[in-house]
Parts: C-alpha cells; sequence; structure tokens
C-alpha cells in the first residue's frame, strides 16, 4: 500500500507564522455573558477593542482586556514587529466546567444551580493591505 505523503503540513507552519494566540480557561463567567462582549470586539483593530473593552460596564469585558494584552504581548515576543496593524482575527468561546449546586426548595425538594465558566480563545492577526 502506497503511503500519502502530507504537503499542508508546511503550509501550516507559514499560515501559523503571522498570528498570536492568547487562551483564557476556566473564567466563572457564564459562556453568554462573555459571549455578548466577545461580538462586540470580534473583527476589530486591537486599538478600538482595547478602548471598546475599558468603557463597558460587564464584568466579562475586564477579563477579555487582560486576555487581549496579553496577546499583544505575545505578539511582541514572537515577531518583534509594531503592533499597530493588528486586529482581532478570530475570538470565541467554549463552555467549560460545570459546577452543580443544590438551592433548598419548598415541600423537601432541591433545585439544581450550575455555575457555568467558559474558555476564551483569542486570535490576533495582520491586516492585509
Amino acid at each position: 500500500m502506497a503511503v500519502k505523503k502530507n504537503n499542508n503540513s508546511s503550509d501550516m507552519v507559514v499560515a501559523q507564522d503571522k498570528k498570536a494566540i492568547a487562551i483564557l480557561k476556566n473564567c466563572p463567567t457564564s459562556p453568554r455573558k462573555m459571549r455578548l462582549v466577545v461580538d462586540q470586539i470580534r473583527g476589530l483593530e486591537v486599538n478600538k477593542a482595547l478602548t471598546l473593552l475599558k468603557h463597558s460596564s460587564k464584568d466579562a469585558s475586564v477579563r477579555l482586556e487582560k486576555l487581549l494584552l496579553s496577546a499583544i504581548a505575545n505578539w511582541q515576543t514572537k515577531h518583534s514587529d509594531d503592533s499597530s496593524d493588528l486586529f482581532i482575527k478570530e475570538i470565541f468561546v467554549d463552555s467549560g466546567r460545570m459546577l452543580k449546586r443544590i438551592q433548598p426548595a419548598p415541600q423537601g425538594r432541591a433545585h439544581r444551580i450550575r455555575k457555568r465558566s467558559n474558555h476564551v480563545t483569542l486570535i490576533l492577526g495582520l491586516k492585509q493591505n
């Protein structure tokens, strides 16, 4: 049986070269609340996204601001280029662990409380001119 050689691996190395990734795991905010803020900054330039996050009243915006600053620092250590042309290429929220707690209810029953968490992945890229 012939072995098929994968030529895509070298292409993936070149494609991965011009991006920076930052991941936030087990953030104690529900994914639904985090997605409200993530949808506002998706596709924006880094400076616009930072100002939007600083002036937002949502609790998730503080955590996303730190994550964005971490991704910018990752870009600067990896590429040592100017970070003025950076934009948020990709950002998504996945649900994380769920802590299950019990809330006492009337007549001896119990209701389940789900304390949700999430994972946020942020990928920065360069603007194509």
